[in-house]
């Protein structure tokens, strides 16, 4: 057995039931879980009652950062990285940017899915994130979930990876182009395949599957209600997809359902505990009591429904009425980054602006706020009691951002709230699972330099085959 102690933090946040935030704080791992949480002194005193099996393998001294629960990444599409800032800095909305995505996306072949993936995952590690939740819903050219799967297998994150589909495209009333929509009965197989080749239902689980047809405007009715029997025919395995986020999309339901989004979606009894939805920019106040009543999760993306113009989702509203929100960084060119500290901090200042009807307040969403829904508030939105907070028998899956740099200069009345009042930097120590992704900023066992080189050979190749480069 391996012991981790993490001691003396200048502020150790817990954000456990009393969210407890302990200065000088210290944390002992056996393995992958939290066995103490307290003052060094007491956790010192802890180590003492057994040293035989206590007494730690590895200290990291923690003095000059703040300690905090590992950030949770509710959704992300990890091959965009290949595409940051097609369209994006001409102001394309959302069908519009798709749309002019979609042919170069065609191109993907398995490298290009694996690479990409392995790069945005260090980038958001790197920032933070412990646990990633992915959204993979083009497989032209041989692609398969296993590729990304393998990625984040060789970087030792918690993963989500959720098997996409689109079975609806132009000629049949969809946005995507025919060439990138799969048959329905292949798609199903494939859920099952991957279900039954990777996901783990257990407590620590370093990966569960999710089923996550695209979108209203890219699949079926069936597709939809068959991705959901086969979800809950297996343990654990959650289903997720886009819904009401953007003005377009509730005129495109409307029109050809006569519904709402999220009406459209609890019909084809898409409402639940195991349901999340990516954005919900435009709920009906009616939708979000019904989000709150069926414990259904919402992933806020701030950056990408800001440069994509979809609105401002009502966060602070849905909260209030008990819906379980995260955070999600939502793909990389749909955001042009993958700073999810940044997005915690993006999500609070959206927040403060207000949205039409509720008026701007800059105690609207504190910034320990923010951290919640990055930490807790992911967790509960994956369906994870193991993860989300520091605290005894909890996973150990922890960051520690350095506050003692020139980012923080004069932020001593407020470290925690610093991170996301100041500008946010990079992560100095990452843990997952017990075991050290990050330590002094670098990331062990990647050549970065080579990736790069080699993630950029590969987004040339496919924006020249595209004809945007």
């Amino acid at each position: 057995m391996s012991t981790l102690l993490i001691r003396d933090a200048e502020v150790l946040v817990t954000m456990d039931a009393a969210r407890r935030e302990i200065r000088g704080g210290s944390m002992l791992a056996r393995d992958a879980a939290i066995e103490a949480v307290g003052t060094h002194a007491e956790v010192e005193a802890w180590i003492a009652t057994d040293p035989a099996q206590r007494t730690p393998a590895r200290t990291i001294d923690a003095r000059g950062c703040v300690v905090m629960p590992g950030l949770v990444n509710c959704h992300h599409h990890l091959f965009q990285s290949l595409t940051r800032a097609v369209g994006t800095g001409g102001g394309l909305a959302l069908f519009d940017w798709l749309k002019r995505l979609y042919p170069v996306w065609a191109g993907l072949d398995p490298e290009a899915v694996y690479v990409s993936a392995k790069l945005a995952l260090c980038e958001l590690i790197l920032t933070g994130a412990t646990t990633v939740a992915d959204h993979l819903y083009l497989f032209p050219n041989g692609v398969r979930l296993d590729d990304e799967i393998a990625a984040a297998g060789e970087l030792g994150v918690r993963f989500h990876p959720t098997r996409g589909s689109m079975s609806v495209g132009e000629n049949r009333g969809g946005l995507p182009p025919d060439q990138l929509v799969e048959a329905e009965d292949a798609i199903l197989e494939e859920c099952g395949r991957v279900i039954g080749a990777f996901h783990d239902p257990g407590p620590f689980s370093m990966l569960r599957i999710g089923l996550a047809p695209c979108s209203p405007f890219s699949v079926s009715k069936t597709l939809m209600q068959e991705s959901a029997r086969l979800a809950r025919s297996h343990p654990s395995v959650r289903l997720h997809t886009h819904l009401a986020e953007t003005l377009e999309e509730e005129r495109y339901c409307l029109s050809l359902f006569g519904r709402r989004p999220l009406e459209y979606a609890e019909d084809l009894d898409w409402l639940g505990e195991d349901v999340w939805f990516a954005h919900m920019v435009h709920p009906s106040g009616a939708g979000i009591g019904r989000l709150a009543d069926t414990g259904t999760g919402v992933c806020h993306c701030p950056s990408s429904n800001m440069i994509l113009a979809s609105g401002i989702a009502p966060v602070r509203t849905m909260l209030d009425r008990g819906v379980p929100v995260g955070l999600g960084a939502d793909g990389s060119a749909s955001n042009d980054g993958n700073h999810l500290l940044g997005e915690a901090r993006q999500a609070m200042l959206l927040q403060r602006v207000g949205w039409p009807g509720f008026e701007s307040r800059a105690d609207h969403f504190p910034a320990r706020r923010a951290l919640e829904l990055a930490t807790r508030g992911g967790a509960k939105v994956l369906g994870r009691e193991d993860i989300g907070s520091l605290e005894p028998g909890k996973a150990a899956d922890l960051v520690a951002f350095r506050i003692d740099g020139i980012e923080h200069a004069g932020a001593q009345s407020d470290l925690v709230a610093a991170l996301l009042t100041c500008t946010p930097v990079r992560a100095w120590l990452s843990v997952v699972n017990g075991r050290v992704l990050v330590e002094e900023g670098r990331l062990n066992g990647v050549d970065l330099p080579q990736l790069v080189a080699r993630h950029n050979a590969l987004a040339r190749g496919l924006l020249e085959r595209g004809g945007l480069v």
